[in-house]
């Protein structure tokens, strides 16, 4: 048993002591390799869209054929950016991307999702601008992301880690996969 899972365990336990109706286990966290990830993994990202995505991200960023400079310039300005706008949702896949399928013999590259995944969690849902700070945006342009403990499901998302697969939301694989 390792000190993350005694630490889980003990946490969730405190919980159902202190509100027995609480049946939602989920942290808010950082996200602290995203940006040197994606530093190196910009251009492979761009690559995986499609021509019509392609054309939305360089008409954003001003240039016919957008390349891992661009998207990185213009991630600088990430809490400036619009809902809709292409530069955004290409993060939000990318991190998603970087979370759901970044893998190293078969373990996630983020120290977090490491600590998480390996305890049962599972990737549910990034937060754009959930850390607005100096320090969020040079990890990963503020983004931050929720681990969903489901109870029922922590040996199961376990044996996914280590047959290299990596449990998460809908959601995220839908952005993690460029549809």
């Amino acid at each position: 048993v390792s000190f993350g899972d005694s630490l889980i365990k003990h946490v969730v336990e405190t919980l159902q002591q202190e509100f027995p109706r609480l049946r939602t286990f989920a942290t808010l966290s950082p996200i602290p390799g995203l940006r040197a990830w994606l530093g190196k993994n910009a251009g492979a990202m761009i690559e995986r869209l499609d021509e019509r995505r392609r054309n939305e991200l360089g008409r954003a960023v001003g240039v016919d054929s957008p390349q891992a400079v661009h998207l990185l310039d213009a991630a600088d300005r990430a809490q400036s950016l619009d809902e809709g706008s292409p530069v955004r949702q290409m993060l939000l896949q990318c991190a998603a991307h970087y979370l759901a399928r970044a893998l190293v013999d078969g373990k996630p590259v983020d120290p977090v999702a490491r600590f998480h995944l390996g305890n049962g969690a599972r990737v549910e849902r990034l937060n754009w601008a959930g850390d607005p700070s100096a320090k969020g945006h040079k990890q990963s342009y503020g983004m931050m992301v929720n681990y969903l403990y489901d109870l029922k499901r922590i040996d199961k998302h376990r044996s996914l880690l280590a047959e290299g697969k990596v449990a998460a939301s809908r959601e995220i694989e839908s952005l993690s996969a460029f549809r």
